[in-house]
Parts: structure tokens; C-alpha cells; sequence
């Protein structure tokens, strides 16, 4: 008699975003297709007595293989990302498709989606960068592609070769309602970032230790709040990414409170780290250097209560691995100014281990809001829930089971990424995915790597649930109405 199952995770406690309980978990053809106790026999057996049996972690802002716009290439191809996320316990990245000016967005999204089925080995999808908002752009690629499956659009307010400025921010809020996309934004005010940038390098504070000053903490609140107010004329939804300070956590929490249909996420390197982190001998501080930059532990307070409140939806790595290196955080030489320096930090690998030993192990939040901001949220506000993101019948096999009594002391080494270090070394965790399934298939166990490159799948999507519109009227819709015009 053929088994009813492939593979069966025997005597684990089952973990989602709402519920944990001891069961089996059933899988045939890729996905769950059991829960419960005793299941018949699979093909595999998988012993989790003792362990936690959680969704595979779907890391929603994931720089790989990506060029930046000064010519830097990471450190990462798909392959090593990927093969890194599932050390970690994540089995779904959503990446980027980065047009710079001068390039169609049609090409550049073809030549990541090449890039990635040449090497991924956990399931992927992609967010479209838009560097470059001409009429084609927006009139002919952006309805196309997200048709095809590339429901999301990130642009930036600020960097010299990438920054959005109002009137085309708007125009970009507006193809992406037409065609029912999500934008994410970089919010930051570019004008503050530069004047202070000036001044400091005039004055001669040029270590990377200056980076964080270099970013006015006023610059996230005032680029948040121009983008609400941009977006509400709109009635676009927006997600606002890598929330690094209390007040732009309140920005959000006040629009929130109006109405107003945005999202926004953090990042370990804000709950975690500091701008202290920067100060370090040499250059060594650019090993810190991400943008927004650490801040300050009353912000980490914040952030996390902005969290339990659900202000804030996510916690992404934004991993934007460079080497420190002359091929990345060394470019300009080995004693670069803070203006020279690539701007990034690994984190697709310890994302969650970090945030386990927190949430889990220290009891900040707990299992099931770990579960949720790890794993569930990103997949449902990205569109990839049920599929992804819970463990549920007709669900992917997308599966980590964490022994919840290892401890694990981070190192550079461990790491399995090409960044060659990573800026939570030192820290010792609690709590580590020792067993990995992506489909089904067991892709990380006894320390190795068993996936192929190449094995993951692409995850079409459109924008979703978060991407339609509030139905909000405001003041503006009103006069709009009065007058006999229409806004959008």
C-alpha cells in the first residue's frame, strides 16, 4: 500500500500567527496536507519531539544580486542569499528589479527574473524599483508587468541617482492605482540628508561613525508624512519601508488613525543596534553603515511597541550585503568618507534567530506575534497568503523546525552569504531552525544545504487586499465633487 503521505513531521508543537498545539504535519505533493495526531506513515519521517514546527519566515525586502546606482554590485547572487535565507529559516524572499535612468523597466525585471531562476533556492518574487518614471514606464511597463505577476513598486525620496521628487511621486502613486499595485517607499527628506552631509565633511567629520548624524532623525518623519499626505490625495495604500525612529513610527500610527491605508515595517538593525555601533577604529564602522542609520535605544523602545500595537506590520533584514572590501564598502579606498560608502547590512540569515531569541526565547511579544511578523503578515500583505506565510491545509510545505534549547553564539563564519561578516557577531541566541523544508523538500538539515540551485520557484502576485484602495472621501474629493472635476 502506497503511503498516504511524502513526508510526515511527527510530535512537533505547531506553531501559527493565533494558535500552537501538539500535532503531525501531513505533507503530499508540496503542501500540507494533514494536521493532527497520529498520522498515517509517510515516505519520510521527520522527528520532532521536543521542537517547534513554524512557517517558513518570508523575508519581504531582500536586496540580491542588485546593482546600485553608483556601479556597486552586492555581494550576493541569488544562489548565496537564498542558500543563506534557508539557514536561517526563511523559505520566501521578495527581492528587487532595480531600473536605474536610461533603462526600460521591461528589461530590467527579465534580466533579474533570469538571474534568479538560474540560482534561487527558496521561492521568490520581486518588488520593481522605479529610478526612472517616464511615460513609458508608467503608461506601458508598470500595467504589463503587474499583470504578469510583479504587484509591488519601490522608489526612493532621496540618493542623487534614484530620488522620486513630488510631482513624479504622484504620478507614480497614480499608475500604481490604475494597475493595483502596493508602493514602497524609502522615505527620507533628501534636502536634510544633503545639507547635513555638507556641512559635516566641510568641518572634517568624515568616519562612518558621522553616517548616523548625517541622517537627521527629521528627515524619515518629514519624508513619511509629505508621502501620506501624497498618497491620501490619492487614496493610494503605501508601504513604508525600514522605519528607523519613534517619531516616524507615530507619523504612521497618527495616519493610521485617520484612515489613512499604510503599512510600514522595521528592521533588526533598529531593534538592535544603535548609531554607537558606528563608532569603531578606521573604517571599520562602515561595517554599520545602513540607511536609514541606527539610532538610539529609546527609538528601539518604540519601535517594538510600535510593533505590539501593530503600527508597524513587518520586520524585514533589508540584507544589502556589501563586502568590506574594495569591490564594496572599500571602493573609494581603504579610508573612505561616510559619503563614499556603500550603504547596507547582511541580515537575511540571522533575521530571524535574532528576533526568536527576543520574541521567544526573552518572551518579548511571544511565539505567536513572532510567527505573525515574521512569516504571516509579509505573506498576506504581499499577496502570497495562503499559499505562504501558515501552517494550513492546501498550504505550501514551507516549513522550520526550531529546536527552541540551542544556542547559538553569531559569528562572521557561520554566515553563509558572500558578505564575509555580519554586524551581529558576538550576540549569543537562543533558539535555531535546525530542519528546513521548502515544498516539501528538506533544503537545510544537520547544518547542510541539500537544495539545488535554481529549485525555487517564482511567486507571481498581484498587489492584493493592501493594494485597493480605502473608499475614503476626504476634503479633497469633496471640493472635487463640488466643482465638477475628478482627481483621479
Amino acid at each position: 500500500m502506497t503511503a498516504p503521505f511524502d513526508c510526515v513531521i511527527r510530535g512537533g508543537r505547531v506553531a501559527t500567527a493565533t494558535d500552537d498545539f501538539h500535532a503531525d504535519v501531513g505533507i503530499r505533493n508540496g503542501r500540507i496536507a494533514g494536521l493532527g495526531e497520529g498520522l498515517a506513515k509517510g515516505r519520510r519521517e521527520i522527528d520532532a519531539t521536543g521542537k517547534l514546527v513554524l512557517p517558513g519566515g518570508v523575508d519581504s525586502h531582500t536586496h540580491i544580486e542588485q546593482l546600485s546606482a553608483a556601479g556597486i554590485m552586492n555581494a550576493d547572487t541569488f544562489e548565496s542569499a537564498t542558500a543563506s535565507a534557508a539557514f536561517g529559516g526563511t523559505t520566501t524572499v521578495i527581492s528587487f528589479a532595480a531600473q536605474h535612468v536610461g533603462m526600460r523597466l521591461r528589461k530590467v525585471v527579465d534580466d533579474y527574473m533570469a538571474l534568479a531562476r538560474k540560482g534561487a533556492i527558496v521561492d521568490y518574487s520581486f518588488h520593481m524599483i522605479i529610478a526612472d518614471p517616464t511615460e513609458a514606464t508608467l503608461q506601458e511597463d508598470v500595467p504589463a508587468l503587474v499583470r504578469e505577476g510583479h504587484g509591488t513598486i519601490k522608489i526612493f525620496m532621496t540618493y542623487d541617482r534614484l530620488k522620486i521628487e513630488d510631482e513624479k511621486l504622484l504620478d507614480i502613486l497614480l499608475a500604481a492605482r490604475k494597475s493595483g499595485a502596493l508602493v514602497c517607499v524609502h522615505a527620507e527628506n533628501h534636502g536634510m540628508i544633503a545639507w547635513m552631509g555638507r556641512r559635516l565633511l566641510e568641518a572634517g567629520h568624515t568616519a562612518p561613525k558621522f553616517h548616523a548624524l548625517s541622517h537627521p532623525r527629521g528627515s524619515e518623519t518629514e519624508a513619511i508624512n509629505r508621502l501620506i499626505i501624497a498618497a491620501e490625495l490619492l487614496d493610494q495604500p503605501i508601504m513604508v519601508f525600514h522605519v528607523s525612529t519613534a517619531e516616524g513610527a507615530a507619523t504612521v500610527r497618527a495616519a493610521r488613525g485617520r484612515g489613512v491605508k499604510v503599512f510600514a515595517e522595521t528592521c533588526p538593525q533598529y531593534l538592535f543596534l544603535t548609531a554607537e555601533d558606528l563608532d569603531k577604529p578606521g573604517a571599520e564602522g562602515a561595517k554599520w553603515m545602513c540607511s536609514p542609520p541606527p539610532r538610539e535605544s529609546a527609538d528601539q523602545e518604540a519601535l517594538w511597541c510600535a510593533l505590539a500595537l501593530g503600527d508597524l506590520q513587518t520586520i524585514s533584514s533589508d540584507h544589502a550585503p556589501y563586502a568590506y572590501d574594495a569591490t564594496g564598502k572599500l571602493m573609494a579606498g581603504p579610508n573612505p568618507t561616510f559619503k563614499q560608502v556603500a550603504n547596507g547590512l547582511p541580515g537575511l540569515e540571522v533575521r530571524m534567530p535574532l528576533l526568536f531569541d527576543a520574541m521567544v526565547s526573552k518572551g518579548r511579544l511571544g511565539l505567536h506575534k513572532f510567527v505573525e511578523l515574521t512569516a504571516t503578515a509579509p505573506a498576506k500583505l504581499y499577496n502570497l497568503h495562503p499559499r505562504k506565510g501558515s501552517i494550513a491545509i492546501g498550504a505550501d510545505a514551507d516549513i522550520g523546525i526550531w529546536d527552541p534549547n540551542t544556542e547559538v553564539t553569531v559569528t562572521d563564519v557561520m554566515m553563509h552569504d558572500r558578505t564575509g561578516y555580519t554586524p551581529f557577531a558576538g550576540r549569543r541566541l537562543k533558539g535555531w531552525p535546525v530542519t528546513v523544508l521548502r515544498r516539501g523538500e528538506v533544503v537545510v538539515a544537520d547544518g547542510k544545504l541539500t537544495a539545488k540551485p535554481g529549485s525555487g520557484q517564482f511567486l507571481p502576485r498581484g498587489g492584493g487586499e493592501a493594494a485597493k484602495p480605502s473608499g475614503r472621501i476626504t476634503a479633497d474629493d469633496r471640493l472635487a465633487a463640488l466643482l465638477g472635476a475628478k482627481i483621479v
